[in-house]
């Protein structure tokens, strides 16, 4: 995901690096915090084992998966290292689901803030490959337009990772919300399927041509958190 703003680092070095450095904070504490929050949830609902397990902590050595963390910041897709619970407590299970896109919706109304209040503008780098290079010199025109960049990138992304775990196909967050609807049978069938399911979701882009793809699900989710997030803040659409 990050080599697609390389034409920026030769035409916009500063505003390169400040996307690069938003991109790694946002996916590094927005998994971390994910994780943690799951595992923090589990243990105050009963579950000890996460806090067993090492996972009850904020130390990115805990959460961090070497294949599936690194992946994300290339390719835009991957994982955390799941937070470990006893299935003894599947009826708690939707809660600390729950909990993870929740942290991010969190951490994305922190970092807004700044920009709802209208002390800096809100910028991100998702406006389509065109147009990346147009909007690359007003980014870095000011301090305050680069702490914008920063800020709203974050704030993209948190929305992003939180939007997308929402998505009700296992192994994601929002499966455990749909268990409470099905069936025991029908629900160990959904979450046999969901990584076959989930991997088309993530090849639907090139499959369809980009007729459908991630967005097409969560668009109107990611549009409705920005605007409660910013306000007026959101005169750029995301692409």
């Amino acid at each position: 995901m990050i080599l697609q703003f390389l034409p920026l680092l030769f035409d916009a070095p500063l505003a390169f690096t400040i996307i690069c450095s938003a991109f790694v904070i946002s996916m590094l504490t927005g998994l971390i915090f994910h994780e943690f929050c799951h595992a923090l949830v589990a243990d105050r609902l009963g579950d000890r084992l996460p806090r067993r397990m090492g996972r009850l902590t904020l130390d990115p050595r805990a959460h961090y998966d070497p294949i599936g963390t690194t992946l994300i910041f290339f390719v835009g897709f991957g994982w955390a290292k799941p937070v470990p619970v006893n299935p003894r407590n599947a009826s708690q299970m939707a809660i600390i689901a729950l909990a993870g896109p929740l942290s991010n919706f969190v951490i994305a109304g922190l970092a807004a803030l700044p920009m709802k209040t209208g002390l800096i503008p809100f910028w991100h780098p998702f406006v389509g490959g065109g147009a990346v290079r147009v909007f690359a010199m007003e980014w870095a025109s000011s301090p305050e337009d680069l702490a914008g960049l920063f800020l709203g990138t974050v704030v993209l992304l948190n929305i992003f990772l939180g939007t997308f775990n929402l998505i009700p196909i296992p192994p994601l967050d929002g499966s455990r919300l749909l268990d409470l609807v099905l069936s025991p049978r029908f629900a160990h069938e959904w979450q046999r399927w969901g990584p076959g399911m989930l991997m088309l979701l993530v090849l639907a882009p090139y499959i369809t041509g980009g007729a459908f793809s991630m967005l097409t699900l969560t668009g109107p989710f990611v549009d409705l958190l920005l605007r409660a997030f910013l306000g007026d803040a959101t005169t750029i659409r995301f692409s």
